[in-house]
């Protein structure tokens, strides 16, 4: 007996024709229709901003100049008039003390009453310890009554602080005297300070097997939170772009072989077509900060691009049998 189509009732006859253009569209759009295998993660919007190309480095606050101010004389600290912190001019007297033998003499004129100790302390005057330059003290080692040698430090003396910073030698070529740089200290996240770019060094360091070279970076203004072997990052700027077109970088990929390609375009965005199907844009990009990139034709400010991925595959053709009917289940043999 033959079942024939015309013997359905109408509603299933028109059923079977809605059955049949579902069907039709779904192997149309899932085999070779261009952007299918594309999904549409999410919707972006062109923006207008600025553009930083940075390299970005860890240091250290150091002095640029340290000097360790110590004893002329092996004896005993007498006064120390500065303490860390304090500014200090060239020739300013520091700290006074005496040689061995004055330390004795006095030592023992004190045994005799106070007008042996006025008299020797005249006769026999304390040695003055003198800054050498305009700087701050950052180190106050001794007190006075302690006894020191011609070796020990006193106090330590810095003209001004600078960030080492240290930059990997991959980096070197993005680097020059006078570059503009931000630091932030570790424990001040929230301040940045401008300074420039002081010196290259010409030797480099071995670290963790790759070479590095120290840039100093001198502070336009050095602040007080500055402390000398602070931890800081910094940012060096190697080129600015302002009030420019940019897209998420993820946004751009290489033309698409599927698509037309009439204008010889070699870099894309995506944006929602007809019936909400990725299609390209052609675009010409400018510079990058990895995060975002400048566009120079092919988009408007405000215009809505699409990020996308590829849809992942489904196991199985949707035409054939499903595993499980064919695997599951026990089967009786007659």
């Amino acid at each position: 007996m033959k079942f024939k189509i015309s013997n359905l009732p109408r509603s299933a006859k028109v059923a079977s024709v809605i059955a049949g253009i579902l069907l039709g569209a779904k192997i149309f759009s899932s085999c070779g229709a261009p952007g299918s295998d594309l999904q549409v993660v999410r919707i972006e919007k062109t923006t207008r901003g600025n553009l930083s190309l940075t390299v970005t480095a860890t240091g250290t606050v150091k002095p640029y100049n340290r000097v360790e101010i110590k004893a002329p004389i092996a004896g005993r600290i007498d006064e120390v008039l500065v303490r860390e912190g304090d500014e200090v001019t060239q020739g300013q007297v520091l700290a006074r003390m005496s040689s061995i033998e004055r330390a004795a003499l006095l030592d023992a004129a004190r045994s005799r009453g106070g007008e042996a100790v006025r008299r020797w302390e005249e006769a026999y005057r304390p040695a003055p310890l003198l800054a050498p330059l305009d700087g701050t003290i950052i180190v106050r080692s001794v007190e006075p009554g302690q006894t020191v040698t011609t070796a020990d430090p006193v106090l330590v003396l810095s003209d001004r602080l600078i960030v080492e910073s240290l930059v990997d030698e991959t980096d070197l070529a993005l680097i020059s005297l006078g570059q503009s740089a931000e630091i932030i200290l570790d424990a001040y996240r929230s301040e940045k300070i401008t300074g420039r770019v002081d010196h290259i060094a010409f030797e480099s360091r071995l670290e963790n097997n790759v070479n590095i070279y120290a840039i100093d970076v001198v502070p336009e203004e050095e602040p007080p939170s500055f402390r000398s072997g602070m931890s800081a990052s910094v940012t060096f700027i190697v080129k600015e772009r302002k009030d420019v077109l940019l897209v998420p970088s993820e946004a751009l990929t290489a033309w698409p072989k599927e698509f037309p390609n009439p204008s010889g375009a070699s870099v894309a965005v995506y944006r929602k077509g007809f019936g909400g199907k990725p299609e390209p844009v052609a675009v010409k990009i400018g510079e990058t900060d990895g995060r975002m990139t400048e566009i120079g034709e092919g988009l408007k400010e405000g215009q809505e691009i699409a990020i996308v991925r590829k849809r992942q595959e489904k196991n199985g053709n949707p035409l054939s049998p499903s595993s499980s009917s064919r695997s599951g289940g026990s089967q009786k043999r007659s």
